[in-house]
């Protein structure tokens, strides 16, 4: 028999303990995960929403749950269906989770509404989103039947027109403007501006057809569907402030959650309202500058409105957010209670993240 050196066996030791540790660190990760889930949204791949708030929030929520977890993101409707449908989908547990726009249901979210009135969103989405957890207990009724992972907002609607003939609020007359909501579209009347409403991965093709002359929406969606390619000017009032602005809603199917062990529940729970929501305030706010960049680098200019110019957009979104409280009579709830409360709660976080 031949004898090995001695080196050899050292050699196939110390092969075997680190391949046995590798094995020890790796069975874990490669264990079929407990839970699957599946999350449905209505944009790209490629967009921030996906890159910088989806993916990142999917693979924490596996890590920390120790691979027992495991989400597979759908983007782009790859589930079926269109966006104005995701919240049925959820609802109804043909995706686990989405992430859509409440405004593609009119109607079905009435409380939420409030934080999209002009002069309630001052412009900065983190103070927004923790106010929106602030009074939380005011809205939650809009969510009855599913399981709210986050309710938030971007960091406001902007104004950006095909050609550049703006010149005041009187030169929209007339115009056709996109908006994702009903109170988009009272803001664009109370304009005397047509609005119209589109899902935003229909804006670009609207636009290249003449179908709208411009659209409200944040700087941040301009990269992911060029959108700078297609608007000559953007136009944004004084400090940041925006037009109203639009209210997300990631959630999860109420059966769903409730199906998983404590433990499970309990990491979607460290990920989910107020864990998360000032940071993807945050979030939302260092994005537009990306949109903004693009817009710079297509030669598209922005315009920033002085305090006197932005008079009669605060006159009209006044109009506006009075109609909202009227139509609120109808609801159960006190539109102007509710209008107030969310007013004093951003006005408080504004303060809090500025002293």
């Amino acid at each position: 028999m031949k004898i090995l050196p001695l080196p050899f066996f050292l050699k196939l030791l110390r092969c075997g303990i680190v391949c046995t540790l590798a094995l020890a660190v790796l069975t874990p990760a490669a264990r079929a995960a407990e839970v699957t889930l599946t999350l449905h949204h209505f944009l790209g791949p490629s967009s921030s929403t996906h890159v910088t708030f989806l993916e990142p929030w999917a693979r924490q929520v596996e890590r920390q749950s120790g691979g027992r977890i495991r989400i597979e993101i759908f983007p782009a409707m790859t589930l079926g269906g269109k966006p104005a449908e995701l919240y049925r989908q959820v609802r109804d547990g043909a995706a686990d989770i989405v992430w859509t726009l409440p405004g593609y249901t009119p109607g079905v979210f009435p409380r939420s509404e409030v934080f999209e009135l002009p002069g309630v969103h001052r412009g900065n989405s983190r103070a927004t989103n923790l106010a929106i957890q602030d009074i939380f207990p005011m809205i939650a009724e809009d969510f009855t039947g599913i399981h709210p992972l986050l309710v938030h907002v971007h960091a406001g609607n902007a104004l950006h027109l095909a050609q550049p003939d703006f010149t005041g609020i009187e030169s929209l007359k007339g115009r056709k403007l996109r908006t994702p909501s009903r109170t988009g579209a009272w803001l664009i009347e109370s304009w005397v501006a047509e609005p119209v409403g589109l899902p935003l991965p229909a804006l670009p093709e609207a636009l290249a057809k003449g179908v709208v002359d411009g659209a409200l929406v944040p700087f941040e969606i301009m990269p992911s569907l060029n959108i700078q390619q297609l608007v000559r000017l953007s136009v944004e009032g004084p400090e940041g402030r925006r037009f109203g602005t639009s209210v997300f809603l990631f959630a999860m199917n109420q059966d769903r959650y409730e199906s998983l062990p404590a433990d499970l529940q309990a990491v979607l729970d460290a990920n989910s309202g107020i864990a998360i929501a000032g940071e993807t305030g945050a979030l939302w706010d260092r994005i537009e500058l990306s949109g903004k960049a693009a817009l710079q680098a297509a030669g598209v200019s922005t315009r920033v409105l002085s305090s006197s110019e932005m008079t009669p957009f605060d006159q009209a979104g006044a109009e506006m957010v009075s109609r909202w409280i009227t139509e609120s009579a109808s609801q159960p709830f006190d539109g102007a209670s509710l209008a107030a409360a969310a007013r004093k709660a951003v006005a408080a976080r504004t303060a809090g993240l500025n002293p």
